[in-house]
């Protein structure tokens, strides 16, 4: 038997095509404009249904993907300083060298001699000690978040 009532439409926005790269392009940890990092020690600390999911979404990401030519990725814990903070070796790290000017002012030059305008408000990234502790067996577990309602 059919009802006389209209279906009823879900309200709000369409689902997104594009999930991830949605949830992605908000500000998160590990996220930037090229890559999505996690930690190995809070992944391996993620409780059990999690890492189970997780290795499996993984398997397939690299089922489907692994036949690419894939480089060797060194991710580095970083943050962002001034410049002017930087010591002598975090210059050279960010490819920079600071010299005293005629008038007795410090003045920043990047590698290929061109002079850094403003360096008081440049903001650099710098090699850092990782401030993410390793997790061990036992540690502190996350706390799931509520699932999200479903969006109809």
């Amino acid at each position: 038997m059919f009802t006389p009532d209209p279906i009823p439409r879900p309200s709000g926005p369409p689902a997104s095509s594009t999930p991830l790269g949605d949830y992605l392009a908000q500000p998160r940890p590990g996220v930037n404009a090229g890559y999505a990092v996690l930690p190995r020690s809070l992944a391996e600390a993620m409780p059990l249904p999690w890492q189970q999911q997780m290795s499996n979404l993984l398997a397939e990401f690299h089922q489907a993907f692994g036949h690419l030519q894939w480089p060797i990725y060194r991710v580095v814990p970083s943050r962002y300083e001034r410049l002017v903070d930087l010591d002598d070796d975090q210059l050279a790290e960010v490819g920079c060298t600071v010299e005293v000017d005629d008038n007795g002012e410090l003045e920043y030059r990047l590698r290929d001699g061109r002079r850094v305008a403003n360096p008081e408000t440049q903001q650099v990234l710098v090699s850092c000690l990782d401030p993410i502790p390793r997790q061990g067996p036992g540690g502190p577990q996350p706390t799931p978040a509520a699932p999200p309602p479903p969006a109809w």
